[in-house]
C-alpha cells in the first residue's frame, strides 16, 4: 500500500479513537501489525497522537483559557485545576516505574491487545447498564477523592487495548459519575496525560527519532488533528443520549477479528 494511504489511514484511526473508549493505540499497534508498518522511535505514532492532542486543546481552549483566569480569584476553579491533577497523578507514578516494561514487552503483544479490547468491551457493556445513579454531573466539579480513583482506573490503560478513555469512564460512571459529565473529565484528564506521555516518549527515543518520513508524518498529522476534533464534538452529546454500549460492541468487533486474523496466522 502507498505510504502516504497509510499515513492517512493510520491518522485517520488516531484521530477517532483517540477520545473514545475504544483504544487508540490498541488499534494503531493493530493496524501497524495487519499492514506491517513501523516507524524508527515510533516518531510517526508518536506525532500524530500529538495532532490528536492540540485537536482537543483546540476545542477546549475558551474553556481552559477562562478557567485559568478566573483561578486567580475563584476557589471553584481552582479546585477544578487542582481535581484534574489530582487525577494525573498516578500515572505520573505508574508511568515512570513501568514504562520501559509496557513498551517493550506490552506493546509487542498483538494477541494481547487484541484480548484486551474484547475483554474492555464486555467491561463497558456491564458498566454501562449497571452503573449506579448518577450523584455528579459537572465534570468540572468532582470531589478531590473521586478525581484520584479515577486516575487511579486510568493507570490501567497502561497495558494496551484497555483504553485510556475507557478506564477513566469506567471509573467515574462507577463513582456516580453522570455519563457525559465522565466523558468530559476524561477529556480534560487526557490533556495532561497526553502531554507527559508523548514529551516523555520523544524525550526517551530522542536518539533514534527518525522525521525523514516528513511528508507521510505531516499527512498523519494532520489527518488525526481534523478527525480528533470532529470525534470530540460529537462524541459527549451522543454518550450524553445514548450511553457507551456502542464502544463495547465496537472493542468486541475489532477483537474478535483481530484475535481470528492472528490464530490464522496473519
Amino acid at each position: 500500500m502507498d505510504t502516504t494511504i497509510t499515513a492517512a489511514l493510520l491518522g485517520l484511526l488516531e484521530g477517532l479513537t483517540e477520545f473514545i473508549p475504544v483504544s487508540s493505540t490498541g488499534h494503531l499497534l493493530l493496524a501497524g501489525h495487519f499492514l506491517g508498518f513501523e516507524s524508527k522511535g515510533k516518531t510517526f505514532e508518536v506525532v500524530i497522537q500529538l495532532g490528536a492532542i492540540l485537536a482537543l486543546t483546540s476545542v477546549y481552549a475558551a474553556m481552559l483559557g477562562r478557567l485559568f483566569l478566573r483561578a486567580r480569584h475563584e476557589a471553584a476553579a481552582r479546585r477544578t485545576i487542582v481535581s484534574v491533577l489530582l487525577a494525573f497523578l498516578p500515572a505520573v507514578v505508574v508511568g515512570l516505574l513501568a514504562h520501559d516494561f509496557v513498551k517493550d514487552v506490552l506493546f509487542e503483544s498483538p494477541m494481547l491487545i487484541a484480548i484486551m479490547l474484547i475483554l474492555g468491551g464486555l467491561v463497558l457493556l456491564v458498566i454501562d447498564r449497571i452503573a449506579p445513579a448518577p450523584v455528579h454531573r459537572d465534570a468540572t466539579a468532582l470531589p478531590f477523592g473521586k478525581s484520584l480513583v479515577v486516575g487511579i482506573f486510568q493507570c490501567l490503560a497502561m497495558v494496551p487495548g484497555v483504553s485510556r478513555s475507557g478506564a477513566t469512564t469506567a471509573g467515574a460512571l462507577l463513582l456516580g459519575v453522570e455519563k457525559r459529565a465522565a466523558a468530559e473529565f476524561s477529556f480534560l484528564l487526557s490533556l495532561p496525560t497526553m502531554g507527559a506521555a508523548v514529551a516523555y516518549d520523544l524525550f526517551k527515543n530522542r536518539d533514534v527519532l527518525d522525521f525523514g518520513a516528513i511528508w507521510e508524518i505531516a499527512v498523519g498529522f494532520a489527518v488525526a488533528f481534523v478527525t480528533a476534533v470532529l470525534v470530540v464534538r460529537w462524541v459527549l452529546n451522543y454518550v450524553g443520549r445514548n450511553g457507551y454500549a456502542l464502544f463495547g460492541w465496537w472493542r468486541i468487533i475489532v477483537g474478535v477479528a483481530a484475535l481470528a486474523a492472528l490464530l490464522a496466522g496473519f
